[in-house]
């Protein structure tokens, strides 16, 4: 009975103490829409998830802590690639099944082999999500987002991936005459590889114009998927082909919201 008396008084006493420490300030404007409760970041993750949503992708996730193979050796990424380095990954003590170091994702392309391995094509997902890399300094930060794309089928081809990516810029920045460009580069994973530009105005004042203007900015990297990472996940290059592309959501956060 005592012990039961003195649970009440505790109780008591603690739902006191919350009445006298928490109030609302009625003096507060209520929020004129959702949009004031929701981080830039979050609008952009659900504003990208629903565009490719509309075309048919469908959300796929994968663990934060990734081993060597998932992470790199999967995605034709060799053992003396700079990105291996340990100024650009996040590396953990504890080490995997192959005797090597787990690590903190550098991107969300770990999910798409993991798609691979666990179903057959056709495939068509996007990977949201946080991705880590030991940079830290004005325009860089240790955490951040990323959400990749993976297509996968019976003659995909590049035409695909440009009109998808076209589509894509155009209504995320709600231009319908957007101008996009595709330039050649490198990627491992990928081959032919593009960047993927934007044409914008950059004003004197520093200030940028979307759609205007005779600047590009670069927004996003993609191409069609290496055969030697089909043929690692056990897909035969020869029957199917794909395309992958990747952006980093901050970016687009501040191009968006300034």
């Amino acid at each position: 009975t005592l012990i039961k008396e003195k649970l009440l008084e505790i109780k008591k006493n603690e739902i006191n103490s919350k009445l006298l420490n928490e109030s609302i300030d009625i003096t507060f404007p209520p929020p004129t829409s959702l949009d004031s409760k929701v981080h830039p970041i979050s609008k952009t993750f659900d504003e990208v998830i629903r565009i490719f949503g509309s075309m048919g992708y469908s959300v796929a996730e994968g663990p934060d802590i990734e081993t060597d193979f998932y992470n790199f050796s999967a995605l034709n990424i060799p053992e003396d690639h700079p990105a291996r380095e340990m100024q650009d990954t996040f590396y953990i003590e504890d080490q995997d099944e192959e005797n090597k170091p787990f690590v903190l994702r550098t991107h969300t392309s770990p999910v798409q082999i993991r798609t691979m391995l666990s179903q057959k094509p056709p495939i068509k997902i996007i990977a949201p999500g946080r991705t880590y890399r030991c940079d830290s300094d004005a325009t860089h930060s240790p955490m951040f987002h990323q959400c990749e794309g993976l297509v996968l089928g019976k003659n995909i081809n590049m035409g695909h991936l440009k009109g998808c990516l076209i589509d894509f810029c155009r209504t995320f920045f709600n231009k319908e005459d957007l101008p996009v460009r595709f330039r050649p580069s490198y990627f491992p994973f990928t081959e032919p590889s593009a960047e993927v530009d934007i044409g914008c105005k950059k004003d004197i004042d520093g200030s940028l114009s979307i759609g205007s203007g005779e600047d590009w900015l670069e927004i996003l990297g993609s191409g069609m998927v290496h055969p030697r990472v089909l043929e690692g996940v056990g897909i035969d290059p020869s029957v199917y082909q794909g395309f992958a592309f990747g952006m980093g959501l901050e970016r687009l956060t501040m191009l968006k919201y300034g």
